[in-house]
């Protein structure tokens, strides 16, 4: 796929265009940039009704792109959305209350 741009998003590769047009990454994206206190992996499958393992294997991919970050506290890796990330992030929010 030619890179393109969506939203301001530079898309270069089939991939990570996919993965932005599942409910599941859209809804973890939102849930962090509303999230009232920290998040872990294992507390965002629980809030979007996924597996911990499909998270945290969504989660790696957005971590390559810049979206997020793992923070690692002691055994635990919380998880903080990028300034890219909530762009991205108010952008699905924006397109989801308006649909």
């Amino acid at each position: 796929m030619a890179s393109s741009n969506w939203g301001g998003l530079a898309v270069n590769n089939k991939e990570i265009f996919k993965v932005f047009f599942r409910e599941k990454p859209a809804m973890m994206l939102v849930q962090l940039r509303n999230a009232k206190s920290e998040v872990y992996a294992s507390s965002l499958a629980k809030q979007i009704d996924c597996t911990y393992s499909h998270v945290v294997k969504i989660l790696q991919q957005m971590e390559k792109e810049g979206l997020i970050n793992f923070d690692k506290q002691g055994r635990l890796k919380l998880l903080t959305l990028t300034k890219k990330g909530g762009e991205v992030a108010e952008k699905i929010d924006h397109i989801r209350t308006n649909l």
